[in-house]
């Protein structure tokens, strides 16, 4: 009998461990994906632990891998939700979730000061703490520097420039956007010409940052928080923002964004995780943090080394038709990344 009760509490401890449950949790406990980074994420979720009494299971996307395995998983389990909370990175997987079904609506009281523009109109996801596409650029370039993203293949830039995998993260978002503004084929001429012009692919944002902090490479299109951790490491880069010109396409302005999961094990603690995410509070925490993310509620207050939204020139984007074209380009990304 003691072995039986033993062999049973060891069977029930390995059993939670594992993950291999049913679709309850314990009623103190939210699930949540996370696709942005662990290092900036992560103390957000554990304040809100302290805050609210509640705990929180999360599960981060790699590096490498960043929004794509997360959100694949979502939609493995879109018949056995195992998560209540999706915090992407980027606004257009969670577009994508909601075109295929997993995703369900959600306004938050908390967020009733952030834009529409950054908003599903249907509620399914809510932006809050944007970054921006820009070039980090390595100070010993001199005046031959970039300023808008077809510098990438300009000649006098010829093998100085590195690009994250367009097939990950927010590289594929910024490759659909551009799909989306200047059509399909000049984007993909312009996809061609990287590799004729020498462009370096690499693994990740995180990546491409490090080539250039290292003086491997000039400039790379990456992730306004990828630059900001450089500069405050002391590194010796500056940051460009792209297309800033009247006639230009101006940058990319790229929110986190907060889903509810449809079928999620604790939907109202999953609530209560949203409300938390999308409160001016976690904006102006990250806008201090080394994400140094922009807060997309008003008066919200910022660090000196930001831009705020309303100064940047930034592209008209449809999230929700990036969303699409992002799918649509897919085997074309694979054929060019030679996959």
């Amino acid at each position: 009998m003691i072995h039986s009760t033993v062999f049973i509490a060891a069977f029930a401890t390995l059993w939670v461990l594992s993950g291999c449950r049913s679709n309850k949790q314990p009623s103190k406990t939210v699930v949540v994906y996370v696709s942005e980074d662990q290092v900036f994420s992560e103390p957000i979720l554990k304040d809100f632990e302290r805050d609210t009494g509640l705990s929180v299971k999360s599960v981060f996307d790699t590096e490498e891998a960043k929004s794509t395995g997360v959100m694949n998983r979502l939609m493995a389990e879109k018949n056995n939700a195992q998560a209540d909370v999706y915090w992407a990175n980027e606004p257009i997987r969670a577009e994508v979730l909601k075109q295929q079904g997993i995703s369900r609506p959600y306004r938050s009281p908390d967020a009733s000061g952030i834009p529409d523009t950054f908003k599903d109109s249907e509620g399914h996801w809510t932006g809050f703490s944007a970054r921006i596409r820009a070039f980090i650029v390595n100070k010993n370039m001199g005046k031959e520097r970039p300023g808008v993203v077809r510098d990438y293949v300009a000649p006098k830039l010829k093998g100085k420039g590195v690009i994250a995998n367009p097939l990950f993260g927010t590289t594929t978002a910024y490759i659909a956007a551009l799909f989306t503004i200047w059509g399909d084929e000049p984007a993909k001429r312009f996809l061609e010409e990287l590799k004729k012009n020498g462009v370096k692919i690499s693994n990740s944002n995180g990546q491409s940052a490090d080539l250039v902090a290292a003086g491997d490479f000039g400039f790379s299109l990456v992730d306004t928080d990828d630059i900001f951790s450089r500069i405050q490491q002391g590194k010796p880069v500056d940051i460009v923002y792209p297309d800033q010109s009247v006639s230009e396409i101006g940058c990319m302005v790229t929110p986190n964004a907060a889903i509810l999961i449809k079928g999620g094990p604790n939907p109202a603690k999953g609530t209560k995780l949203m409300d938390y995410l999308l409160s001016k509070e976690t904006e102006r925490k990250l806008a201090f943090s080394d994400a140094a993310q922009i807060p997309l509620h008003a008066g919200v207050d910022i660090p000196p080394r930001l831009k705020s939204i309303e100064t940047l020139r930034t592209m008209e984007v449809n999230y929700g038709r990036i969303a699409v074209k992002m799918q649509e380009i897919q085997p074309f990304l694979k054929t060019w990344a030679g996959l």
